[in-house]
């Protein structure tokens, strides 16, 4: 969950509704977490995760997941599995807690 101020779906405005249209390009299994409690902190309804974090400003919103939608795109030689071992493994290198 954010600590910081997001503005909740109910309340986008028409630029965060086109800041979020990368939403439709992604693998149809990144629009699940296998992790019940987190699908519910993260939810949109509670302040929203990382994307939701983006919402004051949608025009970086929308490059910065754009970039993040064509690097998951199914089509390249790396599966789920190995990106997510990629993203495991950056983390770690840069110390990072979650």
């Amino acid at each position: 969950m954010t600590w910081i101020k997001t503005i909740l779906p109910k309340d986008w405005d028409e630029a965060l509704r086109n800041a979020t249209s990368w939403r439709k390009k992604m693998p149809k299994e990144y629009g699940t977490t296998p992790i019940p409690s987190l699908a519910v902190l993260a939810s949109p309804e509670n302040g929203g995760g990382i994307v939701e974090s983006h919402t004051l400003l949608p025009e970086t919103l929308f490059h910065a997941f754009s970039t993040h939608t064509s690097l998951m795109n199914e089509s390249l030689p790396l599966n789920r599995a190995q990106h997510e071992m990629i993203a495991t493994v950056v983390s770690v290198a840069n110390h990072c807690f979650y």
